[in-house]
């Protein structure tokens, strides 16, 4: 059995984020096939800017590494391990046994944080690039309902009580603008990354300076050869054995803003299905209860929700693993950084893809929406009418004298007696404001209460949304799958 269990047996645990959740691509970035083949092509990076450089590597060696890059033999990569309790080492050996003639310069000059630190950066790069696009498709399938029901009036709430009305489409923009600026941020934490590079056991090269008999041309030369090949821009100037561990702050505190932002959005999901105005999508043979059949619960807004606080969580562990790291490094980092960097990917990626499902398939009820505005939008009218009323020559104390009474009746219908708001139809019975009762349906028009919602959607997606998600026009056909 290898170390740790079999996981791919049903007999050991296995982490439902690779099993139930994740999508394969996010899976196969935090594989170990994917993680020590970058290994071997580190190492590989190494040897051809060694050789190139002037040290005595030979063509025949170079070739060799390359043939086996895919070639690992993960059985004896454990047992190495097992016996030498030093994973760096175990895999130099695996790869050193099916290339013997390069086996003698495999690792020349480096430290395990060659290839340990410079992989998770290939690795979280590669990580940010899968999610970018994940969260420029849930920004855009969100603008188009926006801009859809961008004029949809819908009854506003602050504290959970019903307030002055807004529009569909306006409150969806509350939510894209929180991920426009999760998508903003994922995409500075990108572009900042920097390699860790070729900097030796504390960071000082001391070991490649030797290796070339001192020239620190030749070693800064070769820190930037095999940071080209890796594909990054820029390398650390100053690492200690590792790079530093506030990179990894940085990156999981943008996931966690990320969990923040799509746990709020599906909280306000949740409860609009309780209203029944808005639900996600039920797919025709979903089951939402086993002892309810009539249940359509909010299942994939209710996942989201609890793995953002799961997401929100793991960042508190590199802030941790940052303060504790004495003076140029110590190992007890490793452990925690090989669970909370793959979770916090892991989960990023199912969240998005969720939610994603979730924006292509939303359910609108406009009739649900209409009644629950005629319920309160009586009490919300009443200064229009006090206006209209003043306009049609009354005292603007009498009538809101008049209007306090009746509403206090038709609120003690409303609180009492389970009924319907029934302040339009006093006003309506009462002669007083027989000068205004022909106005009454202009003065309840819903669309005239919700100010400038309709033209502020408009113009955010034109200025803000749009010019954002323009990198990522030819990814934006891609649908949602979601695993489980």
């Amino acid at each position: 059995m290898a170390a740790g269990g079999d996981h791919g047996s049903p007999d050991s645990y296995r982490s439902p984020l690779a099993s139930r959740y994740a999508s394969p691509e996010m899976c196969f970035v935090f594989s170990d096939r994917y993680k020590f083949r970058t290994w071997r092509q580190l190492w590989l990076w190494l040897a051809e800017a060694e050789q190139t450089l002037g040290l005595p590597i030979t063509d025949e060696q170079i070739q060799e590494m390359k043939s086996n890059l895919d070639n690992i033999d993960f059985k004896m990569a454990a047992e190495e391990e097992k016996r030498l309790r030093h994973d760096v080492m175990a895999h130099v050996h695996t790869f050193g046994h099916c290339c013997p003639k390069a086996a003698g310069i495999i690792h020349l000059g480096a430290t395990s944080c060659y290839v340990g630190d410079n992989t998770d950066l290939i690795i979280l790069r590669n990580a940010l690039d899968l999610l970018l696009p994940k969260l420029a498709r849930v920004i855009s399938r969100l603008a188009d309902f926006a801009k859809e029901r961008a004029s949809l009036p819908t009854l506003g709430f602050t504290h959970f009580q019903p307030a002055q009305l807004t529009t569909v489409g306006k409150r969806c923009c509350l939510w894209i603008q929180d991920l426009c600026m999760d998508l903003q941020n994922l995409k500075r934490v990108r572009d900042d990354l920097r390699f860790r590079g070729v900097k030796g056991t504390t960071g000082t090269q001391a070991s490649f300076l030797q290796l070339f008999e001192g020239d620190d041309h030749k070693v800064e030369q070769l820190d930037k050869m095999v940071t080209g090949k890796a594909g990054f821009k820029r390398a650390f100037i100053i690492t200690g054995q590792t790079y530093t561990r506030k990179v990894d702050i940085e990156i999981l505190s943008v996931l966690a803003s990320l969990g923040a932002s799509v746990h709020k959005i599906c909280t306000d999901i949740r409860l609009l299905a309780n209203l029944k105005e808005m639900e996600e999508p039920f797919e025709k043979q979903q089951i939402g209860s086993s002892a309810m059949p009539y249940k359509r619960n909010p299942m994939r807004s209710e996942r989201c929700c609890s793995l953002a606080r799961h997401l929100m969580t793991l960042v508190v562990d590199p802030l941790q693993t940052a303060s504790v790291q004495w003076f140029e490094r110590t190992l007890d980092d490793s452990a925690n950084r090989r669970i909370c960097l793959a979770e916090a990917f892991l989960t990023a990626d199912t969240i998005l893809n969720t939610l994603q499902n979730i924006s292509e398939g939303l359910v609108v009820y406009p009739k649900v929406i209409e009644r629950r505005i005629r319920q309160e939008l009586p009490f919300m009218a009443t200064e229009n009418i006090i206006m209209a009323m003043v306009k049609a020559g009354g005292s603007r104390q009498d009538c809101h004298e008049k209007i306090r009474v009746l509403s206090q009746q038709a609120a003690s219908v409303v609180k009492q007696e389970g009924g319907d708001n029934d302040l339009i139809e006093r006003i309506q019975a009462d002669a007083y404001f027989s000068p205004i009762h022909s106005q009454l349906d202009h003065l309840l028009d819903p669309s005239s209460f919700t100010g400038r919602a309709s033209q502020q959607v408009q113009r955010f997606l034109e200025e803000e949304v749009y010019p954002l998600l323009k990198p990522y026009e030819s990814v934006m056909k891609v649908k949602a799958e979601l695993c489980l």
